[in-house]
């Protein structure tokens, strides 16, 4: 069994959008769907578009404020993927706040490999929970310098500086 992937090995540069046009939840995924399609060849746009939607039905997933991380398992995949998504002017996206989300996390795993979802959720969690990430993430305008700030957050994370 393989240890945590790490994020920056998940939310690579075309993997991220800085400038999200979602107006809803049901754009948002839309939106990250079509990048991760694009990204990782995948065909099956519905097929991706419904675990997210199978498992916001449980709850939603904008838990904390300004940030949510829509989730789903899926056969459409072998590996888990990320899409990180940034929108500036925020999306209600009915999450537990009640807040407008600035920050989309989506991740996709494959159905038979629960525990690797569930790591990487945890590792992103753990990032999320530095006060500084979300401030300095929602201010990045390029997939480059997005990916800078995850990769600065997530060194802070493992090494503990």
């Amino acid at each position: 069994m393989r240890c945590a992937m790490e994020l920056v090995e998940i939310f690579r540069p075309e993997f991220i959008r800085t400038e999200l046009d979602a107006e809803d939840k049901d754009e948002v995924f839309e939106e990250l769907t079509d990048c991760l399609c694009l990204g990782a060849h995948i065909s099956d746009r519905e097929g991706i578009i419904d675990a997210l939607n199978e498992r916001e039905c449980k709850m939603s997933t904008g838990i904390r404020k300004g940030i949510a991380i829509p989730h789903g398992k899926t056969d459409l995949v072998d590996k888990v993927y990320g899409v990180l998504g940034i929108s500036r002017k925020g999306v209600d996206y009915e999450a537990l706040d009640g807040q407008p989300v600035h920050l989309f996390f989506m991740m996709v795993a494959p159905k038979q490999d629960s525990e690797a979802h569930l790591r990487e959720l945890k590792r992103l969690a753990s990032v999320l929970d530095n006060p500084n990430f979300y401030t300095e993430m929602a201010l990045q305008r390029s997939p480059q310098t997005a990916f800078a700030v995850l990769k600065k957050y997530e060194d802070i994370f493992v090494n503990g500086d």
